[in-house]
């Protein structure tokens, strides 16, 4: 068996990481650790920011190369603290949902375990929810740790 394991590097994905651990040892599986760097959504701004309206509508002031080295160290954290269990990373490309449902279905996983942040109303209506739209999206069955 194998699971794909969605890690962000956010405070409370410990909690995600292992009950993945425990799930994969008691099914003898094997954990891909994946996190997705979303190149479109990454912005480097020209000049400093003066006011609130310099950023408005941005979701993050962040350069790619920032995201995938933020990203790589996420993935190594997240690898570092399993064990007794089969682990690889990935680094993947793309708006988050749809590379995790197509990296899951591209290595035949099992299944895909996801965090779910509690967000505000308004923050999930702006940044949406990658845990719900992974449970539309995906061709597996995602289990959703809070």
């Amino acid at each position: 068996m194998k699971f794909v394991v969605a890690v962000d590097g956010k405070p409370g994905s410990d909690r995600v990481l292992d009950y993945a651990v425990e799930l994969a040892g008691t099914a003898d599986a094997e954990l891909v650790l994946v996190h997705a760097v979303d190149p479109s959504v990454y912005e480097v701004m020209d000049g400093p920011v003066r006011d609130a309206s310099d950023v408005e509508g941005r979701l993050l002031l962040e350069s790619t190369e920032d995201a995938e080295d933020r990203g790589a160290e996420a993935l190594e954290r997240a690898a570092a603290e399993v064990e007794g269990v089969a682990v690889e990373t990935e680094l993947l490309y793309g708006p988050p949902t749809e590379a995790i449902s197509e990296f899951a279905e591209e290595v035949s996983a099992d299944g895909i375990i996801v965090g779910h942040r509690d967000l505000s109303k308004e923050q999930e209506r702006v940044l949406g929810s990658v845990a719900k739209q992974l449970i539309e999206r995906a061709s597996v069955p995602v289990t959703v740790v809070r």
